[in-house]
Parts: C-alpha cells; sequence; structure tokens
C-alpha cells in the first residue's frame, strides 16, 4: 500500500474554501444590494452572490492541483461546517433575548434564514460543487492539462447551473416570498453573475494554479479516480 502524499498548502486551501463557503452563505444573503451600472442602470442582488462563486474558484484549484478525491475531502469538509454553522446560527437565534438586550428582531433578520432555506443552500451547494470538480476532472483527461481557462470556466457553468437550478425552486417555489413567476428571471441573472465572478477570477486562477503546482511539485490527474461522492477514499 502506498502512503499518501504530504502537501506543503492543501490544508490552506481547504481552510480557505470553508471560510468563504460559510462566510457567503451566512453573512451574504441577509442583505439585498443595489448598485447602479453604467449602461445597465440600477441592478438589485443578493449581497452573498459576490462571494459564494470564490468558492468554486477554490473548487477549481483544489481539483486541477490536487485532483477530485482530494477535492471531495473538502467538499465534504465544508458541507458538515455548512450545515454545523446553520445549526449553530438556528440555536443562537432561538435563545430567548435578555430583556435589556433589543437587537433579537436585527439578529432574526441576519441569522434567521428558515430552514427550508437553509436546507435548499446546502443540497445545491452539495450537488453543484461536486458537478464542478467532476466536468473540470474530466475536462482535464480531454484536454491533456491544457487550456485551463475552459475547464475552470466550463466546470462552473455546469457546477453554476445545478447550483441555481436547485436552490431557488427549493427554496422559494410556493413560499410566497418570490413570485414564482419571477423564479426564472432571479435564476438566470444570478447564475450568469455567479460565472461572470469566475470569468473575471480567471487571472487570479492561473496565477494560484500555476503556483501551487511548483510549490507542491503536483498537477494530478484523474485517470482511474473513484468520481463517487459518497467515498472519502482515494
Amino acid at each position: 500500500m502506498t502512503q499518501s502524499r504530504a502537501y506543503r498548502y492543501y490544508e490552506f486551501v481547504m481552510a480557505a474554501f470553508v471560510t468563504v463557503l460559510v462566510c457567503s452563505n451566512l453573512i451574504g444573503p441577509a442583505k439585498i444590494a443595489q448598485i447602479e451600472v453604467p449602461a445597465l442602470g440600477v441592478l438589485t442582488f443578493g449581497a452573498g452572490v459576490l462571494f459564494f462563486p470564490i468558492s468554486y474558484v477554490f473548487g477549481d484549484v483544489l481539483t486541477e492541483v490536487y485532483g477530485y478525491a482530494r477535492a471531495r475531502k473538502v467538499i465534504w469538509a465544508g458541507f458538515a461546517a455548512l450545515a454545523f454553522a446553520s445549526f449553530m446560527a438556528a440555536v443562537v437565534v432561538a435563545l430567548p433575548p435578555a430583556s435589556f438586550w433589543p437587537h433579537q428582531s436585527a439578529y432574526e433578520i441576519a441569522f434567521g434564514s428558515t430552514w427550508r432555506i437553509v436546507g435548499a443552500s446546502t443540497i445545491a451547494y452539495f450537488c453543484g460543487e461536486f458537478v464542478n470538480s467532476y466536468v473540470l476532472a474530466r475536462m482535464k483527461i480531454l484536454t491533456a492539462g491544457k487550456w485551463l481557462w475552459t475547464r475552470t470556466i466550463g466546470s462552473t457553468i455546469f457546477g453554476e447551473a445545478v447550483d441555481s437550478a436547485l436552490f431557488y425552486p427549493l427554496a422559494f417555489y410556493g413560499a410566497g416570498i418570490i413570485p414564482d413567476e419571477k423564479l426564472p428571471m432571479i435564476m438566470v441573472a444570478q447564475f450568469l453573475a455567479k460565472v461572470g465572478v469566475e470569468v473575471a477570477f480567471t487571472p487570479v486562477t492561473y496565477k494560484v494554479v500555476g503556483w501551487l503546482k511548483r510549490a507542491e511539485n503536483e498537477d494530478y490527474y484523474d485517470r482511474d479516480t473513484n468520481f463517487s461522492p459518497f467515498t472519502l477514499k482515494a
């Protein structure tokens, strides 16, 4: 049996991925932002859309450098962290506030997402991230490791499409929060925004991937990988 390689930066990339994921899901969704963009007019969006795609950037880096199996462990770590953070937020919101503390309603708005939204977010993340990692790993074989931008953007298109297609109907369809007829428009807008962030970060992704490959002396190809998401074995 061969011993698993030790990497210098794998754990740091994992920590960064989980941090961005938890922050984008707990902090971002509570605020609806609105900015005016020249030639486009006023854009309204959930603040989390600016940061959630960064988790896909980290997912791309992990799969490209370390391979699908190691990225799979990180996706599971993110799933566990997101589930625990959501549970803790629900517990803290439910605790009776002190009589002299007047901020319970504001706290509920910021951290009191319903279990339907939390469940939809968790399911969409789980499926979207695995699709993203799988597509990138397969494309790396097909392109023989060339044209990194096609893999990072292509995998994000598939991953974010799955994420958006699952999250919005599961979280809001029939809930009365967002009119059902508006959901397709919002899904498309959020999908395009997230893919746009990935495209904008492509130069950064190139630099990070190149640096990590040199530092770790690794450029993994998933030729014999078990792609099942339900195992932690390599």
